[in-house]
């Protein structure tokens, strides 16, 4: 469904993100009514004037949303002010035409784990308790890609993508977590 709060009552809220490149705006209306969505060239989000639009700004490489928050990606080009100011722009011109119901993100042409897998669904609940709040409260998330021969491979989405702590800290407690949770010392987590 179409986006109709007013202009004039909209409040956008900009947070930094752990990762330099990427900065969150909070909205007081949806963006995404139902799951998340990643996108990463505005080829992939064309039916989505408000997101495609943001991607006319110049530098940006990523944009993610998740309820009532996008968090974007920087190529680093501009400040964080000027990134702000044309965000809010995009936001405060677009809203009215963006369609918060809509679907999936297209995906990347990579394997898929499989949600019936009772092994992957164990690892999802561990990590929407556990890992998930954190990760979006940062304005970034993780996706189970496949798990194979104790290896589980992730990829990080939003903020998350190119952090460099996500790199280090956050695999670490990833990992740290499953193996715990999963009585499993031999997983090892794979960011792909």
């Amino acid at each position: 469904m179409t986006n109709k709060i007013d202009t004039q009552d909209l409040l956008i809220r900009t947070q930094p993100t752990p990762n330099p490149f990427a900065l969150k705006f909070i909205l007081n209306t949806a963006l995404k009514d139902e799951g998340k969505a990643t996108f990463s060239s505005p080829i992939e989000c064309d039916s989505l004037p408000l997101l495609r639009d943001v991607f006319a700004i110049a530098g940006v490489r990523q944009v993610h949303v998740f309820q009532n928050t996008l968090t974007v990606t920087h190529s680093g080009d501009l400040m964080d002010e000027e990134l702000s100011t044309q965000v809010g722009g995009v936001l405060r011109t677009r809203l009215s035409v963006h369609d918060s119901s809509f679907g999936e993100a297209p995906k990347q042409p990579r394997a898929r784990a499989v949600a019936s897998d009772p092994a992957v669904q164990e690892i999802e609940e561990i990590l929407d308790r556990t890992i998930r709040p954190g990760l979006q409260a940062d304005g970034g998330d993780v996706e189970v890609v496949s798990l194979a021969d104790n290896q589980l491979q992730i990829v990080y989405q939003g903020a998350c993508g190119g952090c460099p702590s996500s790199m280090m800290g956050t695999l670490d407690a990833i990992q740290s977590i499953l193996r715990n949770e999963l009585g499993n010392d031999s997983l090892t987590v794979v960011p792909v």
